[in-house]
C-alpha cells in the first residue's frame, strides 16, 4: 500500500469515527487480526479499517460515507464461512456484525422470532426453545456462525429435507443499501404477494446487493420426541430407497438424513475420537433422524418397523437405534466430526455438490471413477445431506503424497467433478454460496441470460460495486486476497 493510500484509509477513518463513534471502528493491526483469517485459510484478509457497528442507523452512515468515497465494504458474520465471502483487501472496509447480536422478540403464537444479524445461530434456537417453540436451521458452525452470515449465504444444513433452507425461514428483513437508505422489510407476515419478492433478492446475495441487518424467522412447534439411527448400507442406491421407504412409513417424519463413505467414518474414528457404532465396516452409512410434535406420540414401533423392512429388502445390513439422548448426540458426532477429521487426515480439495436427489447415486460413482483414474490413490470422503441432493464430495490426498503437491491439482479436480455434476443438471454451490472462490468459475455454469440477468440487478442497486466487490457476481472486481 502506497503513503497515498495509507493517507486515503486514515482521512477515512476519521470521518468514519466522527459518524459512529471510536469504539465501532478498529484500526490498530492487532484489533483486526480475528476478523481476517479465513475459516479454511485459502485467503488471507487485508482489511485496512474493521467497523463495528451497534446500530442500523450507525451502519447506514458509514455505508453512506464508504459509497460517497468509492470504497468497497466486505459484510462478516461468524467469520465460519468456506468460499471467502468476508475476505478483503487493504483498501476495503470490512464490516462486523458481533455487536448488534440482540434477539428482539420471540412471537409464539404467530411462530416467529425477530433477531439481528450478528445473533449467534445456537442462541436463536435457545431463545426460541426457551418460548416452546423450534427454529430448525442447523449446521456445524452454529455455536459461532450467525443469522445474518446464515440469510446472506441461504444456508441450508441438516434439516432442508423437512423444513428447507434459509430462504425458506425467512419472512422479513430490514437491509442497509448501498447508498446508505435503509429498507424496512420487517413483516412478520407468512403471506405478503404485494408485488416482487425484495428480501429475496438479499437472501443468498452474500452482502452484495445489500448488508442484512435484523430479520423476522419461522418458528415451529417444539419438537416433543427424536429417534435417531445409524444404519449400514450396501450401496448409495440402497440410502434413497431407505430414505422414501422411511418418509412413507413414518408419515414423512423424517427430519434427517445424512449420508456418509466408509473413509469419512475411519477418519473421523482416527482423527476426532469418533467410536465406530457397529462391528463391521461398510461401503455407506445413513444417519435418519425422525421427529414429531404431537405429545405423546411414540414414533420407536415406526423406526423398528421400518427398519426390520428395510433388512428384509437388504436396504440396511446393520443399524443401532439411540437408546438415550447422549447416545444420539454421539451419532451426531460422528457426522459433524467429519470436516475437522479431513483437517487432520491430511490436504482435501472440497465440494459443494446438489444434483437432484434421484442422480446422487450416478453422481458419485460417476466422479469417483474419474478422480480415480485421474488420480490414483486419492480418497473419496463423500457426505451429505442426501435427502436434498446436497453431496459434500471432498478428496483427501493419496496415502505417501505430499499435501502441496496434492493441492496443486486443485483446479484440475474441480473440473472433473463440476462438470460431471453440472451434466446432471446439478450445482456446483449447494449451500456455501459463491463469495471469491468459486465466482470466476461458476459463470461457466451459467448461462448467457444468467449471467445478464445477475449483472443487472448488481448494477441496478449497486451501481458503484461498493457492496462485497468481487463475491458472487464477476464485474471484473477482483479483491486479489487469495
Amino acid at each position: 500500500m502506497t503513503e497515498g493510500e495509507r493517507g486515503a484509509i486514515g482521512d477515512l477513518a476519521i470521518r468514519l469515527e466522527q459518524a459512529v463513534g471510536a469504539r465501532a471502528i478498529l484500526t490498530e493491526a492487532g484489533e483486526r487480526e480475528r476478523y481476517l483469517v479465513e475459516e479454511r485459510g485459502l485467503f488471507r484478509g487485508e482489511a485496512g479499517i474493521v467497523i463495528v457497528p451497534e446500530s442500523a442507523a450507525d451502519l447506514a452512515k458509514a455505508v453512506e460515507i464508504c459509497a460517497a468515497a468509492g470504497v468497497g465494504m466486505v459484510p462478516q458474520g461468524g467469520n465460519t464461512g468456506l468460499v471467502g465471502g468476508s475476505v478483503t483487501t487493504e483498501a476495503e472496509v470490512l464490516v462486523s456484525f458481533r455487536r448488534m447480536n440482540r434477539i428482539r422478540a420471540v412471537d409464539p403464537t404467530n411462530f416467529t422470532i425477530t433477531v439481528e444479524a450478528g445473533a449467534i445461530l445456537a442462541d436463536v434456537q435457545a431463545a426460541a426453545a426457551e418460548r416452546g417453540c423450534f427454529f430448525p436451521l442447523s449446521l456445524g458452525a452454529e455455536g459461532s456462525c450467525t443469522i445474518g452470515g446464515n440469510i446472506a449465504s441461504n444456508a441450508g444444513g441438516i434439516g432442508v429435507l423437512k423444513y428447507g433452507n434459509t430462504r425458506d425461514l425467512t419472512l422479513g428483513l430490514e437491509v442497509v443499501l448501498p447508498d446508505g437508505r435503509i429498507w424496512d422489510g420487517m413483516r412478520p407476515l407468512h403471506k405478503d404477494n404485494s408485488g416482487y419478492s425484495l428480501k429475496n433478492l438479499f437472501v443468498g446475495s452474500e452482502g452484495s446487493l445489500g448488508f442484512v441487518t435484523a430479520a423476522v424467522m419461522k418458528l415451529f412447534p417444539r419438537r416433543e420426541q427424536i429417534q435417531t439411527a445409524y444404519c449400514a448400507l450396501p450401496s448409495t442406491k440402497a440410502a434413497l430407497e431407505l430414505l422414501a421407504l422411511a418418509r412413507r412409513r413414518s408419515g414423512d417424519e423424517v427430519t434427517a438424513f445424512e449420508l456418509m463413505s466408509e473413509f469419512s467414518l475411519s477418519i473421523v474414528c482416527a482423527h476426532a475420537g469418533g467410536q465406530r457404532p457397529l462391528a463391521d465396516p461398510s461401503p455407506w452409512y445413513a444417519l435418519i433422524e425422525l421427529s414429531t410434535s404431537r405429545p405423546g406420540e411414540d414414533l420407536r414401533p415406526t423406526f423398528e418397523g421400518l427398519l426390520e423392512e428395510a433388512f428384509e429388502t437388504g436396504l440396511v445390513t446393520d443399524a443401532v437405534v439411540a437408546e438415550t439422548i447422549d447416545q444420539g448426540q454421539r451419532l451426531w458426532r460422528l457426522r459433524e466430526g467429519i470436516p475437522e477429521a479431513q483437517k487432520r487426515a491430511g490436504g482435501s480439495i472440497k465440494h459443494d455438490i446438489s444434483v437432484p436427489v434421484s442422480a446422487v447415486p450416478t453422481f458419485i460413482a460417476e466422479a469417483s471413477r474419474a478422480v480415480e483414474a485421474y488420480m490414483p490413490g486419492i480418497h473419496v470422503c463423500a457426505f451429505g445431506h442426501v435427502g436434498d441432493g446436497n453431496v459434500h464430495y471432498n478428496l483427501t490426498q493419496p496415502d505417501g503424497m505430499d499435501k502441496a503437491a496434492f493441492l496443486a491439482h486443485w483446479d484440475a479436480v474441480n473440473h472433473i467433478v463440476h462438470e460431471i455434476a453440472t451434466g446432471l443438471n446439478g450445482s456446483i454451490s449447494a449451500e456455501h454460496g459463491v463469495g471469491l472462490l468459486k465466482v470466476e468459475e461458476i459463470d461457466r455454469y451459467r448461462s448467457a441470460v444468467e449471467q445478464s440477468l445477475m449483472r443487472s440487478i448488481k448494477t441496478a442497486l449497486d451501481p458503484r460495486a461498493v457492496m462485497n466487490p468481487g463475491k458472487t457476481v464477476a464485474l471484473g472486481i477482483s479483491s486479489g486476497a487469495r
